[in-house]
């Protein structure tokens, strides 16, 4: 399995986030990992470097401002959060680690940003969407809810130190937005229509915050070629709940995107 190199930080909108390399046989092009909304870089686990060692290209994990041991949230998200992430924080970032037309692999809110930066017209060889979110659904807001009452009652606080340098402000940044009322009306369908490169969506059966429906509009909407994967016995991590499903459709997905 490939190791991945030490953390290191750059300095992306005047905040410092962490990232790490997987390297690989293969120069380019770099497969670049966006977490979920309580993610960081060491909740990956082993699965960046699976894929690595699936497609023989390099890998960049990293965690967003707020995540893991990058710079601590200072304020609240706003409601547009994922879009200035898509939209001003990771083309800022690739453009520092002089990464061009990489493959994205986004989970969860990792995924919606994902999908508004292909649909803002930056140029991708791929994009996986693991569990994404394009719109809010009424089971959205039910798992929220529920994950904030489990976040209160539970050692979830202590579990999530391990990987977040305050997981409090963490876990509030991203449980509060999702609550706001003026987030119900959030929605990223706008962006489809102009996201041409290949594309993979993955759906668990089971996701307690979000339905098919995310994946069946996302793939009636894109312009360019897209595949769906719909999992049974499967919740809102596809990576962990199905992972040898997963990493061979991911491998064999980016194999085809680079014409292998």
């Amino acid at each position: 399995m490939p190791a991945s190199s030490p953390s290191a930080f750059v300095n992306v909108r005047g905040r410092n986030l962490e990232y790490r390399r997987i390297a690989a046989a293969a120069d380019s092009p770099t497969l670049v990992f966006l977490h979920e909304g309580l993610g960081s870089i060491s909740q990956w686990r082993d699965f960046p470097a699976r894929i690595v060692a699936g497609t023989g290209l390099p890998a960049i994990v990293y965690a967003r401002y707020g995540h893991g041991q990058s710079d601590v949230l200072q304020q609240p998200h706003g409601v547009d959060f994922m879009h200035r992430d898509a939209l001003e924080s990771l083309p800022e970032f690739l453009r520092q680690l002089g990464i061009e037309r990489p493959i994205l692999i986004g989970h969860s809110d990792g995924a919606s940003i994902a999908l508004i930066y292909a649909g803002a017209g930056h140029p991708l060889q791929g994009l996986v969407a693991m569990a994404p979110h394009v719109f809010v659904e009424d089971i959205s807001i039910q798992g929220i809810v529920a994950a904030k009452r489990v976040f209160e009652t539970t050692d979830l606080p202590q579990k999530l130190a391990r990987h977040h340098r305050d997981p409090l402000k963490t876990f509030y940044g991203w449980n509060d937005v999702w609550l706001a009322p003026a987030f119900r009306g959030w929605n990223i369908e706008g962006f489809l229509p102009a996201i041409k490169c290949p594309l993979l969506a993955i759906q668990g059966q089971d996701d307690e915050y979000g339905s098919m429906a995310q994946v069946d509009a996302i793939a009636r909407q894109v312009s360019g070629p897209v595949e769906v994967l719909k999992l049974e016995h499967c919740a809102h991590s596809p990576h962990q709940d199905q992972p040898e499903i997963v990493a061979k459709a991911i491998v064999e997905f980016v194999k085809r995107c680079i014409g292998k």
